[in-house]
Protein backbone atom coordinates (compact mmCIF):
# COMPACT_ATOMS: atom_id res chain seq x y z
CA UNK A 1 0.00 0.00 0.00
CA UNK A 2 3.26 2.43 0.79
CA UNK A 3 3.93 2.17 -2.89
CA UNK A 4 0.21 3.28 -4.30
CA UNK A 5 0.68 6.45 -1.71
CA UNK A 6 3.83 6.92 -3.05
CA UNK A 7 2.81 6.76 -6.66
CA UNK A 8 -0.40 8.72 -6.25
CA UNK A 9 1.25 11.38 -3.94
CA UNK A 10 4.11 11.94 -6.59
CA UNK A 11 1.45 12.42 -9.23
CA UNK A 12 -0.77 14.77 -6.91
CA UNK A 13 2.44 16.70 -6.34
CA UNK A 14 3.60 16.77 -10.36
CA UNK A 15 -0.14 18.39 -11.53
CA UNK A 16 -0.66 20.69 -8.60
CA UNK A 17 2.72 22.55 -9.05
CA UNK A 18 2.59 22.33 -12.80
CA UNK A 19 -0.84 23.67 -12.67
CA UNK A 20 0.01 26.12 -9.79
CA UNK A 21 2.77 27.49 -12.60
CA UNK A 22 0.18 27.53 -15.61
CA UNK A 23 -1.52 29.97 -12.70
CA UNK A 24 1.45 32.03 -11.37
CA UNK A 25 2.23 32.84 -16.09
CA UNK A 26 -1.47 32.86 -16.66
CA UNK A 27 -1.46 30.73 -19.08
CA UNK A 28 -3.80 30.99 -22.20
CA UNK A 29 -6.00 28.14 -21.07
CA UNK A 30 -6.32 29.20 -17.28
CA UNK A 31 -7.37 32.26 -18.32
CA UNK A 32 -10.15 30.99 -20.81
CA UNK A 33 -11.21 28.47 -18.40
CA UNK A 34 -11.33 31.30 -15.89
CA UNK A 35 -13.28 33.53 -17.72
CA UNK A 36 -15.69 30.36 -18.68
CA UNK A 37 -16.40 29.40 -15.34
CA UNK A 38 -17.27 33.40 -13.81
CA UNK A 39 -14.15 33.33 -12.02
CA UNK A 40 -12.28 36.80 -12.08
CA UNK A 41 -8.37 36.57 -13.60
CA UNK A 42 -7.53 38.99 -11.03
CA UNK A 43 -7.80 36.07 -8.64
CA UNK A 44 -5.91 33.32 -10.60
CA UNK A 45 -2.90 33.84 -8.83
CA UNK A 46 -4.64 33.64 -5.29
CA UNK A 47 -5.73 30.79 -6.41
CA UNK A 48 -2.65 28.90 -6.96
CA UNK A 49 -1.38 29.63 -3.34
CA UNK A 50 -3.69 26.77 -2.20
CA UNK A 51 -2.22 24.53 -4.91
CA UNK A 52 1.58 24.94 -4.31
CA UNK A 53 0.35 24.60 -0.60
CA UNK A 54 -0.73 20.96 -1.27
CA UNK A 55 1.88 20.43 -3.16
CA UNK A 56 4.28 21.47 -0.68
CA UNK A 57 2.30 19.75 2.26
CA UNK A 58 2.25 16.22 0.10
CA UNK A 59 5.89 16.39 -0.43
CA UNK A 60 6.15 16.69 3.34
CA UNK A 61 3.99 14.26 4.65
CA UNK A 62 5.82 11.98 2.08
CA UNK A 63 9.15 13.41 3.33
CA UNK A 64 8.12 11.53 6.88
CA UNK A 65 5.69 14.28 8.62
CA UNK A 66 2.23 12.15 8.02
CA UNK A 67 -0.20 14.78 9.66
CA UNK A 68 1.07 17.16 7.10
CA UNK A 69 0.57 14.95 4.35
CA UNK A 70 -2.78 14.26 5.02
CA UNK A 71 -3.90 17.60 5.96
CA UNK A 72 -2.18 19.15 2.54
CA UNK A 73 -4.56 16.25 1.11
CA UNK A 74 -7.84 17.22 2.73
CA UNK A 75 -6.73 20.80 1.88
CA UNK A 76 -6.70 19.79 -1.52
CA UNK A 77 -9.78 17.62 -1.31
CA UNK A 78 -11.42 20.85 -0.57
CA UNK A 79 -10.42 23.34 -3.15
CA UNK A 80 -11.03 21.13 -5.82
CA UNK A 81 -14.41 20.47 -4.28
CA UNK A 82 -14.84 24.00 -4.50
CA UNK A 83 -13.21 23.83 -8.12
CA UNK A 84 -15.42 21.24 -9.29
CA UNK A 85 -18.84 22.90 -7.72
CA UNK A 86 -17.85 26.36 -9.48
CA UNK A 87 -17.42 24.49 -12.99
CA UNK A 88 -20.97 22.62 -12.10
CA UNK A 89 -22.57 25.78 -11.24
CA UNK A 90 -21.43 27.40 -14.38
CA UNK A 91 -22.81 24.76 -16.58
CA UNK A 92 -19.12 24.37 -17.93
CA UNK A 93 -19.26 20.49 -18.06
CA UNK A 94 -16.50 20.04 -21.19
CA UNK A 95 -13.62 20.31 -19.16
CA UNK A 96 -14.75 19.24 -15.62
CA UNK A 97 -12.38 16.62 -16.36
CA UNK A 98 -9.74 18.67 -15.01
CA UNK A 99 -10.71 19.69 -11.85
CA UNK A 100 -11.86 16.18 -11.71
CA UNK A 101 -8.81 14.48 -12.24
CA UNK A 102 -6.89 17.28 -9.23
CA UNK A 103 -9.88 15.75 -6.99
CA UNK A 104 -9.94 12.35 -7.32
CA UNK A 105 -5.56 12.34 -6.79
CA UNK A 106 -6.51 14.01 -3.85
CA UNK A 107 -9.30 11.72 -2.39
CA UNK A 108 -6.87 8.89 -3.30
CA UNK A 109 -3.72 10.73 -1.79
CA UNK A 110 -5.65 11.33 1.50
CA UNK A 111 -7.00 7.67 1.67
CA UNK A 112 -4.00 6.30 1.10
CA UNK A 113 -1.99 8.31 3.50
CA UNK A 114 -4.59 7.22 6.37
CA UNK A 115 -4.08 3.27 5.09
CA UNK A 116 -0.50 3.49 4.62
Amino acid sequence: MFVAYVIVTVIAIVVNVAITVADLVRAEFVVANSTKVGVPTSWIPWLAVPKAAGAAGLLLGLMGVPFIGMAAALGLVLFFVGAVTVHIRARVFHNLAFPGVFLGLAIASLVLSAVR
